[in-house]
């Protein structure tokens, strides 16, 4: 299926309304790809007739839409290097001093699997450290996949990428054909919607902020506003840990980079942009 100049045009600029994802042209393939599955959701023959719909102001195909458009790649413990950043260096440097609860946001948290993968590394450090307390928020702009992160339920294809066999014993239960996280892994972790162009509503102080592979899909404003929106809520000394190819340096002087192995690190040095 393929859209036309008009039609490309019109979708990208309610995506960027709805989700601030800047779409350029030459990017017609990725929507198009994106678009096809939600044609034949709803019935339609081509794009024109979808974007017809989408121009009528059809929730349904508005939200499905989005959901394709927003919807990216995930996987358990994926790329390896933040997870080991965040218990090797991150989690000690923010629990020093009197315990107190920790608070992790898991931001464009997807199908939830960053979150629940924070969530099993922190349960044997609770057991080892008696008096504190952890949560993690995750968002995501996808009500789909805010849904979904809730079930804590996952396909057998879902739980082989990147979980290891030690791991799915002990922390999952077999829910038929499917996986389901257990109660303790499912207790610290709660999911929202949420726009990261938009002040974050219902996340509190936080002490690391997991935002990875986001920023490469907004343009410069955009990126300066999503990191002025975190820097409010993440407590001077917090992390923020980017994707491997994405850097804050040029955006905001307030985060300063921290060298942790290849981990894309950033500390909030308390002061201002």
């Amino acid at each position: 299926m393929s859209i036309s100049t008009t039609d490309f045009q019109f979708v990208t600029q309610l995506v960027r309304q709805r989700s601030s994802i800047d779409l350029q042209p030459g990017k017609e393939y990725l929507l198009e790809a994106r678009l096809g599955p939600v044609a034949r959701q709803f019935g339609e023959a081509d794009l024109a007739a979808v974007v017809s719909r989408l121009r009528r102001g059809d929730p349904g195909v508005i939200d499905a839409v989005i959901d394709a458009m927003t919807t990216n790649e995930t996987s358990w413990f994926r790329d390896a290097h933040p997870f080991d950043a965040f218990k090797q260096e991150l989690l000690p440097a923010v629990t020093t001093g009197a315990p107190r609860q920790i608070v992790i946001w898991s931001a464009a948290s997807s199908s939830g699997q960053e979150a629940y993968s924070l969530s099993i590394l922190l349960q044997e450090w609770l057991a080892a450290n008696p008096g504190w307390r952890a949560s993690i928020v995750g968002t995501d702009i996808s009500r789909k996949m805010v849904d979904r992160a809730r079930t804590a339920k996952y396909s057998q294809l879902e739980v082989n990428r990147g979980l290891p066999a030690p791991v799915l014993v002990r922390w999952f239960e077999q829910s038929g054909r499917d996986w389901l996280v257990k109660q303790p892994v499912r207790d610290l972790c709660r999911f929202d919607i949420g726009n990261l162009a938009k002040p974050a509503v219902g996340v509190p102080p936080c002490d690391i902020v997991f935002l990875r592979n986001v920023l490469i899909y907004f343009d410069a404003d955009t990126k300066r506003q999503v990191l002025a929106n975190i820097r409010k809520v993440l407590r001077p000394g917090g992390f923020l840990v980017l994707g491997g190819a994405e850097s804050s340096n040029t955006m905001d002087a307030s985060f300063q980079r921290v060298d942790i192995g290849r981990a894309v690190v950033f500390r909030h040095t308390g002061g201002a942009a």
